[in-house]
């Protein structure tokens, strides 16, 4: 284990974290043109790049570095890199996967950056980088052709090792935890946990990894068709610092499934909801204090050890969560008994077949 590790466990044993917001949502605030997006560096590129927001990281990083600086200012613990699709399977649809160790490495650095920027002004208050690692645009649970539910338009392979291209980057660019999100396919995160596994492997070193899942709609289950508890059961032996929920809807939505992970859960829980449902323009009403006040009843239940927001929070989200959370302890883990557990669509559990 690093030093930041051992830091950040003791940190999270104390107080509950605060993760950053929405990048997606702050760049959209920047207004910027299909020429920003560009820059000198791709301005001959023969596609549109308008909406690959991970290239911004080279053609403007003063946007994304006054980003990371805001969601600090109001008091996150830790920030995501800008690399949601910064593989090279998602990078494909721009024509750019051959750029995405380049992606990866510049965002990890311009992120590494401005956390040592922070720290070294508040020593007591050490910031942390988490390498965003989302779920790419292709599944390898379910066809993209109707006609032939047996298709897939890519492997496990290709998936991997696209995945272990983006770790091995966000490690090179100073990263101190791997996030895997916004995970609506199961056998994709498994992709991903095992190329960071490999990657581990090889370095002879070992991160935390926070997995967060997110749902599809009110059945409590995500795109592949798992229940929360049995995404945990398929998951669980990364031995993840964080285990948790992002994106889907607004907390008070997002709370049953919560509950739900919270049972089963012997790990850390991470809960990062959107500002609520997005209204018929694609924007999002829940304001900071709304936000914060939802988060705050789960904090005096106990219901996770960080926190922070997805689509559609803002710095004043953050700041309003923060302030909201900061007089709970965080959620003790429990010790549950060692029994078989399993998991397909659904979760079970052999009672009295100990598990090893």
């Amino acid at each position: 284990m690093t030093d930041k590790a051992k830091l950040l466990e003791k940190i999270a044993s104390e107080r509950i974290l605060i993760l950053d917001g929405a990048m997606g949502t702050m760049i959209q605030r920047h207004g910027l043109t299909e020429a920003d997006y560009r820059g000198k560096e791709y301005a001959d590129w023969p596609s549109d790049l308008k909406g690959n927001n991970d290239l911004l990281s080279i053609t403007k990083p003063e946007v994304i570095e006054g980003i990371h600086a805001a969601f600090f200012e109001a008091g996150a613990d830790i920030i995501e890199t800008n690399t949601f699709n910064s593989t090279a399977v998602s990078l494909a649809d721009y024509g750019m996967s051959a750029l995405a160790r380049d992606f990866n490495l510049a965002s990890a650095r311009l992120a590494r950056k401005v956390a040592d920027e922070f720290t070294a002004k508040t020593p007591d208050k050490p910031r942390f980088v988490a390498g965003a690692i989302g779920p790419m645009n292709k599944t390898l649970s379910l066809s993209p052709d109707v006609n032939n539910p047996g298709y897939r338009d890519v492997e496990f392979d290709d998936v991997a090792a696209a995945y272990k291209e983006q770790v091995e980057a966000l490690i090179d660019g100073g990263v101190d935890i791997i996030l895997i999100e916004t995970i609506f396919d199961t056998l994709n995160a498994k992709a991903a946990i095992f190329a960071t596994e490999e990657v581990f492997e090889e370095r002879a070193i070992r991160l935390p990894i926070i997995l967060s899942c997110t749902v599809t709609d009110r059945s409590g289950r995500n795109l592949s068709g798992q229940t929360i508890e049995a995404f945990w059961y398929s998951v669980r032996h990364a031995k993840p610092f964080a285990v948790g929920l992002n994106c889907a809807f607004g907390a008070e939505l997002l709370r049953p499934y919560a509950v739900a992970l919270n049972r089963v859960a012997n790990t850390r829980v991470s809960i990062y909801p959107n500002a609520g449902l997005p209204n018929e323009l694609g924007e999002y009403d829940e304001t900071p204090a709304m936000t914060a006040e939802q988060l705050e009843g789960w904090a005096k239940e106990g219901l996770f050890n960080i926190v922070g927001g997805c689509c559609g929070t803002t710095p004043d989200h953050i700041r309003a969560i923060a302030n909201a959370v900061k007089a709970y302890g965080p959620r003790k883990i429990p010790a549950l008994e060692p029994e078989m557990r399993l998991s397909g669509l659904d979760p079970l559990t052999i009672i009295g077949q100990s598990a090893a």
